[in-house]
Parts: C-alpha cells; sequence; structure tokens
C-alpha cells in the first residue's frame, strides 16, 4: 500500500516540488520514497512513489521499480501475485524480489493490457513503457485505490490524493461548489453519481479502466471489465458447496501478508463471517476492533461480544464520543481533501487510528457484502415485489413480517398495501430533499438518474449501489482513514470471482424463509455463531449526530452558526429555523452532519 504521483507533458517539474509532493503522500507509505525523471524528444515524464512495507519489505522492492524497460509506481496489493509469478516463471521469468511489484511488470511483459484481467486485488497504477513511449493509468475493478488527474497547460497531473496534485501544480486546487450543494441535499449517494469530485477540473481514472497517454499527449481510455446481472439455475447445496469455495479463496488470498492485520468486527453477518473463517478455516489468529454507541438503534455490542467468545480473539473497543467532536472533524477533513460522507466515516476514522496505535498495518472488513448478496432493508422490498405475482406471496409477507419487517422504519417501505407495486425511488432514496434544497439560497436541480443494468428491479438497484451510490463512497471513506494512520484496508467480498458468481445467484435465492443475504448464510452455516447468523435486524456501522453535539450546549449552537463560507450556499435564517426540528429522525441528522462537515470543508480549503 502506497502514494503514488506523478505527470507526463510539457511542463518541467523541479526537484523541490517532487520533494514537497513526496512529502504530502508521507502517510500513505511512510517506509521508503523515490521519484524517476526523464525528458523524452519535448515531453517530461515523472514518478513519484511513497512506499508502506506490507509484502517483502527489502529495500530491492522500493519504486519507482524498473525493468526491461519499464517504470512502474504501484499502489495496492495485488492478492494473487504468488499463482502469476508461477506462471511466469514456467514462461523463463526470473525474479530479484519477492514483490508483487515485480509480478505485475513481468505480467505486462508477457500479456499486454490484457494482463489486468489475470489479477486479483486493489490496485492504483502507473505504468510507462520506454519502448512504445505511453503511460498507462489504472485502478480495480471496484476502486479500492483513488487515483486522481488534471489537465493543465499540456501537461497530465495524477495521484493518489488531491493534495499530491495541488503540490505538484505548485497550487491550491480550486472547490467544485455545485458538488457541495448537491452532497448536503441529497446525501452521500450523491457524491459518485457523475465523475466530478469536490475540486474542479480534477477527475477520477474510473474502476475497471485503463487511461493511456502517449508522446503526443493523446488519450485512449479502455474498461477492461463490466459487471452484469447472469443468472444460473442452481441447486441450494451447490450453491453453498461453490459459494463457500470463492469466499475460503478470497480470504486466503487476503491474509497474504508479511506484517499482521486486524479485523473491524460489527455485529452483522458480513465481517462475522470474515474473521470467522479466519479463525476457523486457517487457524489465524484474530484481531477484532469494533465500534460501540450508546444509541440502542446502532449498539451491536450483544452480537459482537458473542462473536468475540466465540473466537477466543483480542478484542478492541472505540466508544462513541461528544469529546473535540469539532476538532476532531477538521482534522479528518483535512487529510480527506473532502467532506466525511457519513457519520459512520468519522467514527470509523477512530478505529484506524487504534488498529494503527496497537500495531497493525492490515484491516479487514466487510464492504460489499450488502451490495452482493442483498443486505439492505429496502432490498427486501424490492426483492418482494419481483415476487408479487408468485403463488406463495402472502407467506412471503408473512416472513417479512417475521423478520426484516419487525424493525423496518421508513414508512415507503413499510407500507404492505403498496408491495405490488414498485415505490418512488428517488423520495426513498433521497428523503427530504425537497427540504433541505429550500435551505440553500440558490436550490438546484433535483434530477434523479438511475442507471439502466438490468430489468431486474432488485439487481438494477443493487448494481447502482456497487458502482455508484454506495461501495465507492465506503471505499474512498476506508482508504482515507487507513492511510491517515498508514493502515492498508482489505475487502474480501470484493473479488471478482465470489462477485461474478453472486450475480449469477437467481433472485429466488437472495432471500429465503424471511432471511436476507441466504446464500451468505447458508455458505457461513456451521462457521458463524448462531445468535448473529439468525439475527435479522440490520444495524449498520453508524453512530446518531445526538451521541456526537449537544444541541442543548450553547457554545455547540454558535459554532453552527458562526460566520462561514457555508452561509453563501446555505441561507442561515433557514438553516437556524431548521435546528428546531427533532433532530432524532434518521433524515435530518444525516444532514446536520453533511452541513457540518461541508461548513468544515470550506472554512479549510476556501
Amino acid at each position: 500500500m502506497c502514494g503514488i504521483a506523478g505527470t507526463i507533458g510539457a511542463q518541467e517539474i523541479q526537484e523541490y516540488i517532487i520533494n514537497k509532493t513526496l512529502d504530502v503522500l508521507k502517510k500513505r507509505g511512510p517506509n521508503a520514497r523515490g521519484f524517476v525523471r526523464k525528458k523524452i524528444k519535448n515531453i517530461h515524464l515523472n514518478l513519484l512513489h511513497t512506499r508502506l512495507t506490507i509484502i517483502d519489505p527489502s529495500p530491492l522492492s522500493n519504486q519507482p521499480f524498473e525493468r526491461d524497460d519499464i517504470i512502474l509506481v504501484f499502489n495496492g496489493e495485488i492478492y494473487n501475485y504468488i499463482e502469476l509469478s508461477k506462471i511466469l516463471k514456467s514462461k523463463g521469468y526470473n525474479f530479484k524480489t519477492k514483490s508483487d511489484t515485480e509480478v505485475l511488470i513481468c505480467s505486462y511483459l508477457e500479456w499486454g493490457l490484457e494482463f489486468v484481467s489475470k489479477l486479483e486485488g486493489m490496485w492504483s497504477f502507473a505504468l510507462y513503457d520506454l519502448k512504445k513511449g505511453v503511460l498507462h493509468l489504472s485502478r480495480d475493478r471496484f476502486g479500492e485505490k483513488p487515483l486522481f488527474f488534471l489537465n493543465d497547460n499540456n501537461t497530465l497531473y495524477f495521484g493518489s490524493e488531491g493534495k499530491a496534485i495541488s503540490a505538484l501544480l505548485n497550487r491550491k486546487l480550486e472547490i467544485n461548489i455545485p458538488k457541495i450543494k448537491s452532497y448536503m441535499i441529497n446525501g452521500f449517494r450523491s457524491i459518485f453519481k457523475d465523475k466530478k469530485t469536490f475540486f474542479k477540473n480534477v477527475f477520477e481514472v474510473q474502476p475497471g479502466e485503463i487511461i493511456s497517454i502517449n508522446l503526443n499527449l493523446n488519450v485512449k481510455k479502455k474498461r477492461y471489465w463490466d459487471l452484469k446481472y447472469n443468472p444460473k439455475e442452481i441447486t441450494k447445496k451447490k450453491l453453498k458447496s461453490e459459494l463457500r469455495e470463492k469466499l475460503f479463496n478470497s480470504m486466503k488470498l487476503c491474509l497474504r501478508s508479511d506484517v499482521p492485520l486486524a479485523f473491524c468486527l460489527s455485529g452483522g453477518i458480513d465481517s462475522t463471517s470474515l474473521a470467522s473463517m479466519a479463525k476457523k478455516i486457517f487457524n489465524y489468529d484474530v484481531n477484532s476492533f469494533s465500534v460501540i454507541d450508546d444509541d440502542e438503534r446502532y449498539n451491536e455490542y450483544l452480537n459482537i461480544n458473542k462473536t468475540i467468545n466465540d473466537l477466543d480473539c483480542n478484542s478492541y473497543f472505540s466508544q462513541v464520543s461528544k469529546i473535540s467532536f469539532f476538532e476532531n472533524m477538521k482534522e479528518i477533513i483535512s487529510y480527506f481533501e473532502a467532506p466525511i460522507p457519513t457519520i459512520s466515516y468519522y467514527v470509523h476514522n477512530f478505529l484506524s487510528k487504534m488498529v494503527s496505535q496497537k500495531g497493525f498495518k492490515v484491516v479487514i472488513s466487510g464492504t460489499g457484502a450488502d451490495e452482493i448478496f442483498s443486505g439492505y432493508y429496502d432490498h427486501y422490498r424490492f426483492w418482494l415485489y419481483e415476487n408479487a405475482n408468485t403463488n406463495n406471496f402472502d407467506n412471503l409477507i408473512k416472513d417479512w413480517k417475521n423478520t426484516y419487517g419487525r424493525w423496518e422504519n421508513n414508512p415507503l417501505l413499510k407500507n404492505i398495501t403498496n408491495f405490488k407495486n414498485k415505490i418512488d425511488i428517488e423520495k426513498h432514496l433521497y428523503q427530504n430533499n425537497k427540504y433541505f434544497n429550500s435551505l440553500m439560497i440558490d436550490p438546484i436541480d433535483l434530477n434523479f438518474e438511475e442507471e439502466n443494468y438490468s430489468e431486474n428491479f432488485l439487481r438494477n438497484r443493487m448494481l447502482n449501489e456497487l458502482n455508484h451510490e454506495i461501495v465507492p463512497v465506503i471505499l474512498r471513506a476506508d482508504d482515507m482513514n487507513s492511510m491517515m494512520y498508514s493502515v492498508e484496508n482489505r475487502s474480501p467480498f470484493l473479488d471478482k470471482n465470489l462477485v461474478e458468481f453472486a450475480y449469477q445467484i437467481p433472485n429466488h435465492l437472495l432471500i429465503q424463509n424471511g432471511y436476507p443475504k441466504w446464500p451468505l448464510r447458508e455458505s457461513m452455516r456451521e462457521i458463524v455463531t448462531k445468535q448473529v447468523l439468525l439475527d435479522t435486524r440490520k444495524r449498520g456501522f453508524n453512530a446518531s449526530i445526538l451521541s456526537l453535539v449537544d444541541l442543548k450546549d450553547r457554545n455547540i449552537v454558535d459554532k453552527l452558526i458562526n460566520d462561514s463560507p457555508i452561509f453563501d450556499i446555505v441561507d442561515k435564517k433557514r438553516f437556524i429555523e431548521f435546528l428546531n426540528n427533532d433532530l432524532y429522525d434518521n433524515s435530518l441528522s444525516k444532514f446536520l452532519f453533511s452541513f457540518v462537515s461541508s461548513k468544515i470543508f470550506l472554512e479549510t480549503y476556501s
């Protein structure tokens, strides 16, 4: 896990600028740093790297890494590098290191750009081919590792973080105000709905994409992977055995590390499955890290404690607290270079800090399971719609009432009379956004657009969440939170073979007998403790804004309404009226956090 940056183009970059850029990437790579500068014809090429040693800590594996007229700077981990190295050795390749970096270069030499289809892992890289005179930029299939870019004065600037691009440019980036407004009004789901970032003219290499730039600065983009819903009939017995095999294989690959790793542990089936597989299948000495909130809606202590006792593992807890909330927000946002998407990722930051303080460089989390196995409350509602014309629909409703339906609070989702109809997705996903829009000085157009990936209503929703609305938000926050403390985050559920298999599972098998994520639950039977396996209440890795701020404290209210660039966007009088609402309401609570997050971001970067 590392930080990368660089340029290709007409602008010459001075060495002191390069060193300043390496400084801002130090948290991503505290163990080594290096750079390559070349002038090829009239084009200046700069490749920068800071290293966090996870695989093969030898200095021989430091980057930029050069071999056979290839120069590489690489951020991430190629989990299947051992299998690939065996194939490459059989083809005559020899290796001077034990790193996945050298395997990546040799894979490119052997298979060309098609080599990315053979990789299992997470990555962003810049690879320069001296013979062909082409720079290739790429990200992994789900975008676990970031890679931003900006075009300026016939030069392409790129980096793992916006601050690296700003350092290379030697100037501040300009805030994208419409993006801020959209985030406050529509919430975290809007952040990756388009390709714009929180800074003007800064874009990202897209997940599953390669961008190639030649010495004429011509740019070619290529998608190397897309996911489709392609259902195939399968028996329950075979589903369980095949899914187990893929889960075990992904877990085995993600446990590869030359340094100790830890586990994020909530009370749900996702993270519990990962920790339980590590302990019971691979005999790994599990260390778990969890967040506890006293708010009953989010407190998962009983389930977490049951898993800790079941696995007999070392455990560490972070308690949600009101202490230094605004100071903490400023520190985190300064590193994020963006508003913190939701309260969850504010809380998660303290978990990452604790992981680092306890001496771990790698942490494993359950990101992606909800979006590949159907884990949200509304997924059940969409699944019922898909099954509305079946003969046993009344029984399906009864199952829902006895499980997920017991905990559903959203009136749009728990209205049984509407279960045979499609719901208004926009109203459901963006609750109260018309009200939030009315708080703006200049309201925006509330246009809702959903990408069309599948004719199946549920799977189309899940693919929108996987590609735009939820998973990219989680991955970005996970990456920034972990990198802030020089920790690598891994997501075993985002394994190519596992995800493709999950999108072959027929919809009717996603939920059985009232249990969402039935394939995962069934595959984890005899592995996960029953209390978690059979729990149908989804709390999520979350906290309440009221657990973080005391709105009865006048000093807190004063901090919210003091002079700020945010009030060039938000009507101050209307916002003060907003504070009189019952902020225990989930939607209003989320808006208040978005407001605070945006306010601090603007004050920090304006």
